[in-house]
């Protein structure tokens, strides 16, 4: 099988969501597989928030240099 390549700047936090993916794909479908995809989803939440904010964070040094 194939691996995906994760680039070196790839989020802590999309990291750990796909690890929780990929545990909640090796369970049958119940509460504990729908807490591990909720966990998995709230992570991405926060990568993108993250990345939002250091994208704003870096335009601000830009504007100030």
């Amino acid at each position: 099988m194939a691996r995906m390549q994760i680039s070196t700047d790839t989020s802590t936090w999309l990291l750990q969501a796909k690890e929780f993916l990929d545990e909640a794909r090796r369970l049958k479908p119940g509460p504990e597989r729908n807490e591990l995809r909720q966990t998995a989803k709230a992570l991405r939440e926060i990568a993108k928030l993250e990345a939002a904010s250091e994208s704003a964070l870096d335009r601000d040094w830009r504007q100030r240099t």
